[in-house]
């Protein structure tokens, strides 16, 4: 699944065109190295996203096309 979709699916980020955005600015990092919203996340990847002076930092755990709003949080643990 690509990047952006999992962090809107996963209600990381509420809307796919600010993960798009912020994928593009250079402030998401996908296991240490700077990612573009189409890079494929799986299972067991380590995400960091830094939004002004705080930073974000979780671990997929399952990745899934559709999700319900209190399934979400399952798709990820923070760090």
């Amino acid at each position: 699944m690509r990047l952006d979709k999992f962090l809107k699916v996963s209600r990381v980020i509420k809307r796919r065109t600010v993960a798009n955005e912020a994928c593009d600015a250079g402030r998401v990092t996908v296991n240490g190295k700077v990612a573009k919203a189409g890079l494929e996340v799986k299972t067991g990847d380590q995400v960091e996203i830094r939004f002004g002076s705080s930073t974000t930092k979780f671990e997929v755990l399952s990745v899934s096309e559709q999700a319900k709003k209190d399934e979400a949080h399952m798709m990820y643990k923070f760090l």
